[in-house]
This record gives structure tokens, sequence and C-alpha cells, in this order.
């Protein structure tokens, strides 16, 4: 029975799993990998890394399910997203270290965009703000402040690429500079209309198109994986950006569908079908896959710290040796204080898309401790879910049918954590059997591409519930709660 490879590129790690023909996982291999901090709000990756890892895990879970490369049917990748890349084409060396999704130093270069007007263009054709988050304005910073890259970008001897690019040129060496419509659609250069690279994003930007990467379907034929890697080629059928390879792990295939995703960051997708649909809410319209040449569109919220508040409490304060030390100490808390933290440290996602605030505490009294900042911790989340899902709903609601939030990613598997969401969101959240649902999504492309793997409905079918948390707070506590957030996160703006 043949075997589907998925290459998990996260941000903090690389992970490879093997699953079997019947998408059972066979084995997994894990290795993480330095962040890089030059100067306040920057954070890099050197891209050696990102490919060592990779290449590592892949021949690590390779040996331990004893699977040779002949007996592996495909590739799927799926990976940290708007991490920006430049290289060389001709040896394939990096120009600059990565700029990762985090990293805000090209605040100032946005605010002078949306001062200029510039914001309605760009969210008309690309879907998405004026924010430091995404690639465009990386290209733009790496093309003005490397030496000689601009030159030898408008020479057309460099490329860039988001990390699924960077690997697959890698994979393939050299032979292939591509990637799929989901990566492109958050680097503000793709016009998710068209269907294709925006000239006039380029203008704007002062980026060459020469740069940019052939973009193909989510299923698609990417090259194929040189021999000389694994011990024999193996072909890239499938590649979907972390977030939408999430939804499509957890088959999300119709409209109203809604997933949330919690790792470093935490980000929520809804389904709203063939047609994109504009954001009065500060949202994203994004693509949430793409088959067959038809794109599918989604809302997405994207919260920039999630799991990370729980590493801030595990690195930052140390008041916690693993992160699973969170679920019991919240359970600790004193339950007359409400301690409540907003975890801006890199500043403010969705809806509120302000890159300069900072983190903030409120409700502090001389008998706060570790047990109380853990439970914030945690229903900070939760809070921040419930920002995202009000404005998703207040963009578009489906025809018939309430919100059932399906979750995934690290903090999911928390009952504590999951069952506060339940209760803030008012709304049933469904944990799934399988919660390595990124992997799974990207293995799902490559599988189905290449006929070993099941279509859309069977595999909805097959997607089977862990458990369902169903709302058991009050509803005039919920409301209370949830307004002492918001008072806190406009105090937090306005500092």
């Amino acid at each position: 029975m043949p075997y589907i490879l998925a290459i998990d590129q996260g941000t903090t790690s690389s992970r490879a799993i093997l699953f079997d023909g019947d998408m059972r996982v066979a084995a997994m291999a894990q290795e993480t990998f330095p962040q890089h901090y030059p100067a306040s709000g920057w954070v890099e990756h050197d891209p050696s890394d990102l490919w060592t890892t990779t290449a590592a895990t892949c021949r690590a879970a390779m040996e331990k399910a004893g699977i040779k490369a002949g007996e592996i049917a495909g590739i799927g990748i799926t990976n940290q997203r708007e991490t920006t890349l430049i290289w060389d084409r001709k040896t394939g060396k990096p120009i600059h270290n990565a700029i990762v999704w985090q990293d805000r130093r090209t605040a100032a270069l946005c605010q002078k965009l949306r001062d200029d007007g510039q914001e309605p263009t760009v969210t008309n054709r690309t879907g998405l703000l004026l924010d430091p988050y995404f690639s465009g304005t990386k290209v733009a910073w790496l093309l003005d402040h490397v030496d000689g890259a601009r030159a030898r970008a408008e020479a057309g001897e460099l490329a860039f690429g988001t990390v699924d690019s960077w690997l697959i040129w890698n994979l393939t060496g050299g032979k292939g500079h591509v990637t799929d419509a989901t990566n492109a659609a958050r680097t503000l250069l793709y016009d998710i209309r068209k269907g294709r690279w925006s000239k006039s994003m380029c203008d704007m930007l002062g980026i060459p198109m020469s740069l940019l990467p052939e973009v193909r379907d989510c299923a698609a034929d990417f090259g194929m994986a040189r021999a000389d890697l694994f011990g024999g080629e193996i072909p890239i059928l499938g590649v979907a950006g972390d977030q939408q390879a999430a939804t499509i792990g957890q088959a999300c295939f119709q409209p109203g569908m809604v997933k949330s995703t919690y790792g470093t960051g935490c980000f929520a997708l809804l389904n709203t079908g063939g047609e994109p649909v504009a954001s009065k809410n500060r949202l994203l319209t994004t693509i949430a896959y793409q088959l067959d040449g038809q794109p599918t569109y989604a809302l997405e919220g994207s919260i920039f710290i999630a799991g990370a508040v729980v590493q801030w409490l595990r690195d930052g304060l140390k008041i916690i040796r693993e992160a699973h030390e969170t679920q019991p100490l919240a359970e600790q808390a004193d339950p007359t204080q409400n301690v409540i933290l907003v975890p801006a440290f890199t500043g403010l996602g969705a809806p509120y898309w302000n890159p300069d605030c900072r983190g903030a505490i409120f409700g502090l009294t001389r008998n706060s401790g570790p047990a109380e900042l853990a439970r914030a911790a945690l229903q900070s989340v939760a809070f921040q879910t419930r920002d995202l899902l009000e404005a998703m709903h207040a963009d578009w609601t489906p025809e018939a049918g309430g919100p059932v939030l399906r979750v995934d990613g690290g903090m999911s598997a928390s009952d504590w954590a999951m069952q506060f969401l339940s209760d803030i969101i008012g709304a049933p959240v469904d944990r799934p059997a399988v919660l390595e649902t990124t992997a799974m999504g990207a293995a799902w492309l490559a599988g189905m591409h290449v006929g070993i793997y099941p279509g859309q409905d069977e595999f909805a079918a097959n997607w089977a519930l862990e458990r369902r948390f169903e709302p058991d707070m009050p509803v005039t506590e919920r409301d209370a709660s949830y307004s002492a957030w918001t008072r806190a996160v406009q105090a937090t703006l306005r500092f």
C-alpha cells in the first residue's frame, strides 16, 4: 500500500509525517530550530535551518517506518505563510535571512501607503490589508536594504518565494520555482479575483514581476524531489499554506463551516464558497483552497499570539516548565479575581490590526499569582477567537444552521481551554479524533491528486469527532466577561 509524505514546515519547527493508504499516521519526526531577533519587533529564520530540518525529518520519518522512496506515492507540503525569502537563481544562495510573518519592520512603509490612500486598492486586489504581516512589503524591504538586490532582481537573477517555494526549489534541485494559490494569496501581490499576479500591486511596492514563482492549484504537479535526497525520486503533488491545509484537513468544504487552529498564533477561516466576500470588519478575504482551477474563498481572522502566550509563561515568566501545566494551574485560579491579559506582544491582528500596541495586564491584586496569569493567558485566546467570529458573522452569515467551530492545534488538546472557548463564544466546539489536521490536509491533497485518497465528499464523511464541548456558562456571565475583555483591549489600543 503506498504512503504519502507530508511536510509541515512551521514557525518554530519542521515536521514530517508519513500517512498510509488509509490516511493513518505511520511515522513522524520533528526538529526545532532557532529564532533570530535582530531588533525589536524583527523576527528572522536562517533559510538553511528551514531546509535542513525539513530534509532531516523526512529521512527520519522514513527510517522510523522502514519505508523506501519507491513506496511513497507523493509529497504534500504545508508551511508557515507570509515568511519571505529571496535567493540567487544560479547558486540557490539566499541574499538574507528569511523575514518571518511575525516581523513588524515594515510598519512605517505600510503606514505611508495607508496615508497615501492605497489601502482600498490593496484590499480590492488582494483581499488583504496593509500590514507588515504579509510578504509584499518584506520583499520591498529586502530589495531596498540588501546591497545590490534591486539591480539583481531587475536583471532577473533573483527568485522570491514563501517557504513552500523555498522547499520545492531545494527538493527539486532548483528545477521548480512554483507556489500554490493559497500561499500566493498571502503575499499582497496576487489578485485573488483574477487568479494571477497583480502588476499594479508589484508596481506599488516596486517589485519586479520576474521575481515571482508560477502559481498552481493546491493539488498539482509541483516537480520531483531529487533521488539523492531520499534514495529515489518522489513527486510533489500537494501544497497549501498551513491554515488552508488545516481547513482542508478539517473537511470544511461547505460554505458556513469554520475552523480555528491554535498554534503559535490562532487563525480562524470561514468557508464562503465560490465568491469572495469583502469584509466590512477588517477581516481578510483569502483563498481557502483551489482545485481544478476553481478557487474556494474564505474570510480569515488572524490572532498573532495564541500558543505563544503559553511559551511566554514558560520562557519569559518561567512560571511553568511545560505547556501542559497551564491547565491545572488555571483550574487553581481564584474565581473572585478577574485578571485579563491582552497578549499584544507583536501588536494586535484582526479585527484591530494595530502593529504598534503592546501587551497589557489588567485587574491585578496583591493576591494575583501564577494561577491567575495562567488562566488569563488561556482565556485571552478564547476572547480573541470571539472577536474574530463576531466580525465574521457580521460580514457573512450562512443561510442555515448555527455556527460550530472545528478546532485543532496544540492548545486544542486542553479540555479547560476548549470548554472556556465554547462558553465564551456561546457555541459548540468540535475537536477531531485526528489533531494532525494541517499535515492531514497536505497529505490529502497529494494523495487525492495521485488517486489513492478519496474525493471531497468521502473524505468529509470520514471526518471523526473526538469530543464536542457545549457552552455551559450563563449568558450574563459570558457577556460580562467579554465586556471586560473589550474594555481591556480598548485601553491597550489607547496606551
